[in-house]
């Protein structure tokens, strides 16, 4: 699946970007794995911490205080973010509870994906089951099939 998403980003003449947390750099992983990703991904950002999220892509402390960093408003503001920060036409961002926990009482598995095209955003909710490991693993497939049903 991703030398397809590579291809068909190079067919376009597009660029992607990744800013990443529960995932902590698997979805850039994926797809700098298919030779020839450099002429389309620019960078990938794992902003593990709210101090990151705000530093490195500009999510707003109003929506990570309101909003908390694990939700709809922040995985939106991530996937803006990279775009503006990377000059990228496409942007995925994934933000949730990977477990062993949440550390508030959410429910681990619970992520939310951000895909950015050329300025539309859309952010899918999820509920992954299984361990860290299986829930890390659904997180980043899944935002690689949302980018390449958005192309």
């Amino acid at each position: 699946m991703c030398g397809e998403l590579v291809q068909r980003l190079r067919a376009l003449g597009w660029t992607v970007t990744t800013v990443e947390s529960c995932t902590g750099g698997m979805v850039a992983a994926a797809l700098t794995s298919v030779p020839g990703s450099s002429e389309v991904f620019r960078r990938g950002y794992v902003t593990y911490c709210d101090q990151a999220k705000r530093e490195m892509v500009g999510v707003s402390p109003e929506s990570l205080e309101r909003c908390t960093a694990v939700s709809r408003q922040v995985a939106q503001e991530m996937a803006e973010g990279g775009a503006r920060e990377a000059a990228a036409d496409c942007c995925l961002s994934v933000t949730g509870y990977a477990g062993p926990d949440s550390g508030g009482g959410e429910p681990v598995g619970l992520v939310y994906i951000g895909c950015f095209v050329r300025g539309a955003v859309s952010v899918r909710e999820c509920h992954f089951s299984g361990g860290r490991g299986a829930v890390r693993r659904q997180a980043a497939q899944t935002a690689l099939e949302l980018l390449l049903a958005a192309l």
